[in-house]
């Protein structure tokens, strides 16, 4: 796979990257699903196909700086419904990616994305969030982890795009802000590592993508640390309101581009 290098980019093309690194981290931390942007800027700086194998290690240094962070309001209940779920998608997924083109992989998971906003802004304004996440022991709430983990670990094996579609099952569900952002750290830190072996057999990780990876991680830092400062500073309503509108976006740089 001819994946670039930190000497095959330009110095805007670098600083483009490490803005979407300080991104991934700021999302982790604060508004989840606001990485769809840093997904558009480093298809737009790489090829669309290998910029997913540079872009993963980078999620989970943000993965990992977020579980840190938030490891104490975990729903555990919720993470073991969705896995098996999920490992359905990513080996969907990898079959997908062995055929499709990258024009294939955005418009596919940009439809996806937006039809996900779609489905929690016409749930949310029909019917009162519970002040508890949705039980997993029910047969609607089996149903829901189901579809959502299967479409989440699909979108996140092609295009590193699973954080809106499992937001968006997050706030249907009902989880408050940490909950929500302890959730949805341990299943991104688990879901992103497991998908590190087929990235590799795919040819889309490989000594030189690790090289680049290893230059912008620095920046994932400060980022996860601006968005543990600002999320004490949003209140739930917004905080919603910004994981939806960084959906959206995602999904129409998806389709537009």
């Amino acid at each position: 796979m001819n994946t670039m290098t930190l000497w095959h980019i330009t110095g805007w093309e670098f600083a483009a990257l490490a803005f979407a690194a300080l991104l991934v981290g700021f999302s982790k931390t604060a508004v989840s699903g606001a990485n769809t942007v840093s997904l558009a800027i480093f298809a737009a700086v790489l090829p669309a196909r290998a910029s997913t194998g540079v872009l993963l290690p980078v999620l989970i240094a943000g993965d990992v700086l977020a579980v840190l962070t938030y490891r104490r309001h975990a729903h555990w209940p919720t993470l073991w419904r969705l896995f098996p779920a999920v490992a359905v998608g990513v080996l969907a997924g990898t079959l997908f990616l062995v055929w499709a083109d990258d024009e294939i992989v955005r418009t596919s998971i940009g439809a996806i994305l937006l039809l996900m906003a779609g489905v929690t802004v016409w749930r949310r304004r029909t019917a009162e969030a519970e002040e508890e996440p949705d039980s997993v022991v029910t047969r609607a709430g089996r149903v829901k982890a189901r579809s959502y983990g299967v479409l989440g670990g699909f979108t996140t094996m092609v295009a590193n795009a699973g954080g809106p579609v499992m937001s968006m099952y997050l706030l249907s569900a009902g989880f408050r802000k940490l909950g929500f952002l302890g959730t949805s750290a341990f299943f991104f830190l688990i879901v992103n590592v497991s998908k590190v072996p087929f990235s590799v057999g795919l040819g889309l990780i490989d000594g030189r993508s690790l090289l680049l990876d290893a230059a912008l991680v620095a920046f994932v830092v400060p980022g996860a640390l601006l968005g543990k400062w600002a999320v004490n500073r949003i209140n739930q309503k917004l905080f919603e309101q910004l994981v939806i509108a960084a959906t959206i976006i995602g999904g129409l740089q998806l389709l537009l581009r």
